[in-house]
């Protein structure tokens, strides 16, 4: 079970912190990851997260703005995103996966529901 929080309406060059909150013991021994989906788009990777944190993965657009992170302790996995467009405006999900390809949604396993970030210009 995955609950995303942190999402709001910010301005362009503006931060936003992402969490997503995962319940049950074994949160460790999962890979995670952030997609997105904005209106009339298609879903799209954003980063990914190794089970340990050695391993971190970034889309092209978001590369030195955003940055995942995990506490396995807090069964918890963040989304730092700095700098932030318009075009960052989108419903963002966090993912979790036991294996496969850490940038493609049909590896992955469980949802949650997502949270709005929106950037006005």
């Amino acid at each position: 079970h995955l609950v995303e929080s942190g999402g709001g309406l910010v301005q362009a060059g503006g931060s936003l912190r992402l969490s997503c909150a995962a319940s049950g013991r074994t949160f460790r021994s999962y890979d995670m990851g952030w997609f997105r989906q904005a209106p009339g788009k298609e879903r799209e990777f954003v980063a990914a997260i190794s089970w340990n944190g050695r391993r971190t993965y970034y889309a092209d657009s978001v590369k030195g703005r955003f940055t995942i992170s995990r506490d396995n302790a807090q069964n918890t996995v963040y989304l730092q995103m700095n700098s932030l467009k318009p075009e960052d405006t989108a419903v963002y999900y966090c993912a979790a996966r036991t294996s496969g390809v850490p940038t493609e949604g049909s590896e992955y396993d469980y949802w949650g529901q997502g949270t709005q970030v929106t950037v006005s210009s």
